[in-house]
């Protein structure tokens, strides 16, 4: 398989042949990649694939059995998430991470002195310490309005917009988002893509995410690094990989709008035509509860 990594100069960040084996299943197996200074790159596949191991793995929660990482030209191989941070690799979560009795303020204060190694002084209040930075940060993802705000106090949509600010707080050169967009409406999911997008391409930053939802991905993705049972089976372009004729097999459902079959629109499912029943047994006849259809839970993240 022809990888679009090879075409990749000056990356930012280098994964090589990263492998994680728990007892005798093989998570993740010889997967390599890099990111290219403010590209967008998604990392997708079904679940038990892999993408949350190897994601982990670049973000230090999880270290590496065999392979190499390799940030700007420095090994990052195994190191503690905390090192990973103040060598220029921010982060966001699943379940937004912030501090609900802090001020929208107060949260990216605190990340700027974090990021600075300042950890004596986290245990008193930020007070006017790096003020102005944080109001910058807060300026550029759109919540400056919110800064004496309590983050207990946001709307969702908000509070993941902190986290971003929190993430890219110390100028990071590349940013990790675990299902940036969970729990999101519509709408919000493009205003907050439209805005990751537009800081990475201010600031070069490289982005990697996760995420189920293949609408945010085939929209916003540059490249789609695509896993299965630990192995990449697609990496390229987001056309490219919508029209894979594996990916398609094993994710995507052969649906070439880029969504599972299983998460089809009900108005587009083929309705079946009713049974003939004797009309002499229609008073009678009771619902059939045993062959009920009942919708799937949505799947949770790998």
């Amino acid at each position: 398989m022809r990888r679009e990594s090879a075409l990749v100069s000056n990356p930012v960040l280098t994964a090589i042949g990263l492998k994680k084996s728990y007892g005798g299943v093989h998570a993740v197996e010889d997967v390599s990649f890099d990111i290219a200074p403010g590209a967008i790159m998604a990392i997708i596949g079904p679940n038990g694939a892999g993408k949350s191991t190897t994601f982990n793995m670049v973000g230090g929660q999880v270290k590496p059995d065999a392979g190499s990482i390799i940030l700007n030209g420095r090994s990052i191989s195994g190191l503690p998430p905390r090192a990973i941070w103040r060598r220029g690799v921010g982060r966001t979560f699943q379940i937004a991470a912030t501090f609900a009795s802090m001020t929208v303020m107060e949260n990216v204060q605190m990340a700027l002195i974090s990021h600075r190694g300042d950890l004596f002084d986290m245990i008193r209040r930020a007070g006017g310490r790096c003020r102005d930075e944080a109001i910058a940060v807060l300026d550029r993802v759109g919540i400056k309005n919110l800064a004496e705000r309590p983050c207990a106090t946001l709307a969702y949509g908000d509070v993941k917009r902190v986290e971003l600010a929190i993430a890219v707080a110390g100028d990071p050169i590349m940013l990790l988002m675990d299902e940036p967009t969970a729990g999101m409406a519509p709408g919000e999911r493009r205003d907050l893509m439209n805005l990751v997008a537009r800081i990475a391409r201010e600031k070069k930053m490289a982005i990697l995410f996760t995420e189920h939802d293949m609408d945010t991905v085939f929209a916003h993705a540059d490249r789609v690094l695509v896993l299965d049972r630990g192995r990449i089976i697609a990496d390229g372009s987001p056309g490219a990989v919508r029209e894979n004729a594996d990916v398609r097999a094993v994710y995507l459902g052969g649906a070439k709008n880029g969504r599972r079959k299983a998460e089809q629109p009900e108005s587009r499912q083929p309705k079946k035509k009713p049974p003939e029943t004797d009309p002499s047994e229609s008073k009678a006849a009771k619902p059939d509860t045993a062959n009920a259809v009942i919708s799937p839970a949505k799947s949770g993240p790998v």
